[in-house]
């Protein structure tokens, strides 16, 4: 038996409103399983639903000079700091996915200081993890920082947004003691195998 994924309630889908069905569907149809987050924040629908649009909001969109490998780096790291669990595995497999790179996530999540990044993105970090872990000494010089790697202060806003939504993520994942799904930890580590021909 799998252990439980989460000290609280979690409803069925078929139980839960509409909207969140149909976006849970379209999640499970694109993945080929449903990111046990859904499943968990579901206990308060309407929670879930500002979560995910905050969520989308800052992750999806394709403004501003972050990819979405970038923002998907910035969520490692933050996560990483954060030792939360569930968000380092899920997003780490999403960045993964992303950079077509099977090490980055491991690296970031342990050492962003140490990882194969350039140093844009070293710079990108440093300012996600100040914001993560001192984010009342953030000052113009931390602007400033980034402006000297191509980042304006739009960007800057997008970091410091992203690292502090998984601020929230983060500690309410550990709190209800959220479990990542078994898929998550082989997603974009070994290339897909071609079927053999019949």
């Amino acid at each position: 038996m799998s252990p439980p994924i989460s000290r609280y309630p979690v409803p069925e889908i078929k139980d839960l409103p509409a909207d969140l069905r149909e976006r849970i569907v379209q999640v499970q149809e694109k993945a080929g399983f449903v990111p046990n987050v859904f499943l968990v924040l579901a206990h308060r629908p309407d929670e879930l639903r500002a979560f995910m649009a905050y969520h989308d909001a800052l992750l999806l969109k394709e403004s501003g000079h972050l990819t979405k490998g970038e923002r998907e780096m910035i969520v490692v790291a933050t996560s990483g700091a954060n030792r939360c669990l569930y968000c380092v595995v899920a997003h780490g497999a999403i960045l993964r996915v992303y950079e077509k790179k099977p090490l980055l996530a491991d690296q970031i999540a342990v050492n962003p200081a140490k990882a194969d990044l350039t140093p844009r993105q070293q710079a990108m970090l440093a300012f996600a993890l100040k914001v993560t872990r001192e984010s009342h000494e953030i000052g113009e010089a931390d602007f400033a920082a980034l402006r000297a790697h191509g980042f304006d202060d739009e960007d800057a806003w997008d970091i410091a947004a992203i690292s502090a939504f998984f601020g929230l993520s983060n500690r309410m994942a550990n709190v209800v003691g959220m479990r990542p799904n078994d898929e998550f930890y082989l997603m974009g580590r070994v290339p897909r195998s071609k079927k053999e021909p019949t």
